[in-house]
């Protein structure tokens, strides 16, 4: 039987990150792994850098011809990724 004040873990682990302020990066973090998934393992392994930064995600990638890709399709990858998240974690993607 629960007790009044039991919490899930899920109730737990999510108040802890909005108490120690660092579910934002948690949330970042969940990106860069999710990556391959979001847009495929061949674009993932030309992928070379990937880090965010005040809502922006840089990315290094190897290929000219998958940046070019990346860029025309850039709106809908920011569209998926803050549907993921059910937040706006991304405004911008720049390419280094």
């Amino acid at each position: 039987m629960r007790k009044s004040n039991d919490k899930s873990l899920k109730e737990a682990i999510e108040q802890m990150l909005q108490v120690y302020k660092i579910k934002r990066r948690f949330d970042e973090t969940g990106i860069i792994a999710a990556w391959p998934q979001l847009v495929g393992k061949s674009v993932a392994n030309r992928t070379k850098e990937l880090f965010i930064h005040d809502k922006k995600m840089f990315l290094r990638i190897e290929s000219s011809v998958i940046k070019n890709e990346l860029m025309l399709i850039r709106t809908q990858i920011i569209d998926k990724i803050n549907e993921d998240a059910k937040g706006i974690l991304i405004e911008d993607i720049i390419f280094l």
